[in-house]
C-alpha cells in the first residue's frame, strides 16, 4: 500500500496560513481555477486531496452551479471543510482515499493540488493519476499544482522562493522547510509529470502557472 500523507493536529489547523505563506501567488492561482474551468459542462467537479476546502471555496463564490465532491484521508482536514460548507447541499465531502470512491461515479473535471510531491515515483504517482482518470468522463478537464523540478532546478528555484517569503519568518524555520523540500519530498521533473499524465490516460499537460518551485498544469482525459 502506498504511503498517504496525513495532515493532523497543528499541521491541519495551520494549513491555510502555511500555504499562503509558502506558496507565492497561491491566492492568485486558486482564484484562476473557476475561470480556467468555466466552460466545463456539466459542472461536476472532483477535488482530490481537498484538505480544508480551499479550492472548493473559490468555486462556491462564483455564480456557476457547481456540484462538488471533495475527498481527503485526513479526518481533521475533512472536519474543517465540513464545518465550512455545512450549509451547501451541492458539496459532498468524503474522508478516505480516492480508491474508495465508486468508479461508476464520473466527473467532468478534477483538481489535484499539492498532493503528488508526497508520493514516490515508484508506481504510486501513476496509480493515483490513473485513479483520477478512471473517475472522469472522456474529455474531462484536469488541473494539477505541485512542487516540480529535477534536483538542480529545485535547488535554484528554492533560492528564488527564499527571497519571496515574508520578512517576519525566522531563519531557522526557513532553513528547516527548505531542507525538508529537498530531502523528504518526492518532486519530479516537468518532463516526468508529462510522461505520467500521458501514461495515465491524459493529454500532454500544458503548464499555465509557475511560482518558484510550484507549477500548475491543465490537461484533459483522452477520449476512450
Amino acid at each position: 500500500m502506498s504511503k498517504v500523507e496525513l495532515f493532523e493536529n497543528e499541521r491541519a489547523s495551520g494549513y491555510n496560513q502555511f500555504v499562503e505563506t509558502w506558496i507565492p501567488n497561491y491566492g492568485y492561482f486558486m482564484g484562476c481555477l473557476p475561470k480556467v474551468l468555466r466552460d466545463i459542462n456539466p459542472k461536476d467537479l472532483l477535488v482530490v486531496g481537498c484538505g480544508t476546502g480551499n479550492e472548493i471555496e473559490r468555486f462556491v463564490r462564483t455564480s456557476e452551479p457547481w456540484n462538488i465532491t471533495g475527498i481527503d484521508p485526513s479526518p481533521e482536514m475533512i472536519a474543517q471543510a465540513k464545518e465550512k460548507f455545512q450549509s451547501y447541499e451541492n458539496i459532498n465531502l468524503i474522508e478516505g482515499l480516492l480508491s474508495d470512491l465508486d468508479k461508476e461515479r464520473k466527473f467532468s473535471a478534477a483538481t489535484l493540488l499539492l498532493v503528488l510531491h508526497f508520493m514516490e515515483d515508484n508506481g504510486d504517482k501513476l496509480s493515483l493519476l490513473k485513479s483520477v482518470a478512471e473517475r472522469l468522463v472522456s474529455g474531462a478537464a484536469f488541473v494539477i499544482l505541485d512542487i516540480t523540478g529535477g534536483k538542480n532546478q529545485i535547488a535554484e528555484n528554492l533560492k528564488v522562493l527564499k527571497n519571496l517569503l515574508p520578512d517576519e519568518l525566522e531563519e531557522e524555520q526557513i532553513s528547516e522547510r527548505l531542507r525538508r523540500i529537498q530531502n523528504e519530498l518526492f518532486p519530479v521533473s516537468e518532463e516526468r509529470i508529462s510522461e505520467l499524465c500521458i501514461e495515465a490516460g491524459f493529454e500532454k499537460p500544458l503548464r499555465f502557472f509557475q511560482s518558484s518551485i510550484y507549477m500548475g498544469w491543465m490537461t484533459k482525459k483522452i477520449d476512450n
